[in-house]
């Protein structure tokens, strides 16, 4: 071993004694149930921990399929760019009223050239002008971890450090569409399974469009040209 090599080594022991090393995370599988104990679909889980979980802005899609949002609950962390493509051959006019995001994409089909910048926590709801039946949710969190629970009741949240978490749940059949605590967690370097149950008074299924009518198509497209 040469000289340099030999002076150098006291150091390279010293760091991989003192410095740490990765941290371990955990993973944690949710089962959202409701009031009635039944599994929930679109049920959101959120947690607020240890670390702030800080990462650069991010991008999301709400789609628009068979004139139905798609996902019907997305969630996503103050910050994130969300995208709103029209994958249906029919044109969307996608509003919200909510306080967390007030905006309008004017009638369109294909893919808005700007995503909508979701800037503040809360939820918004989302409608289309043209098709009132239309209705979907994105819910915005400043908490770092969260997760939308599928279709059965199952939602996963990986890359947890050790600690203790503030758990948050929402779903659109919660009383006044409001979030309720579900206390804390604690999360060991380690998988976790827990269930949590809402405050939901079940499935909060998105209106089904109506039946194709004569008159419905024609009022339907009356409506589109008077938007335009």
């Amino acid at each position: 071993m040469s000289g340099r090599n030999f002076r150098l080594l006291p150091l390279v022991l010293f760091s991989a004694l003192v410095l740490p090393g990765p941290a371990h995370a955990a993973a944690l599988h949710a089962d959202l149930l409701d009031a009635a104990g039944q599994l929930l679909a679109d049920a959101v889980i959120t947690l607020s921990g240890p670390l702030d979980g800080s990462q650069a802005p991010t991008s999301a899609l709400m789609d628009q399929r068979d004139k139905q949002f798609q996902p019907h609950v997305l969630a996503v962390r103050t910050g994130t760019l969300v995208s709103f493509p029209n994958s249906d051959d029919i044109r969307h006019q996608v509003y919200s009223f909510s306080p967390a995001k007030r905006f309008e994409l004017r009638l369109y089909q294909g893919t808005p050239s700007e995503p909508v910048l979701f800037d503040k926590p809360g939820l918004v709801v989302l409608g289309c002008n043209i098709h009132d039946w239309m209705l979907g949710y994105i819910y915005v969190t400043d908490d770092p971890w969260f997760a939308v629970s599928d279709e059965n009741g199952r939602a996963t949240i990986v890359g947890l450090p050790a600690g203790r978490y503030a758990v948050t749940l929402w779903h659109p059949g919660n009383p006044q569409l409001l979030p309720q605590s579900a206390g804390e967690l604690q999360v060991q370097a380690q998988t976790l399974s827990q269930r949590f149950t809402l405050a939901s008074s079940g499935p909060a299924e998105p209106p089904a469009p109506p039946a194709p009518s004569t008159f419905g198509e024609a009022f339907r497209k009356a409506a589109e040209d008077a938007a335009q």
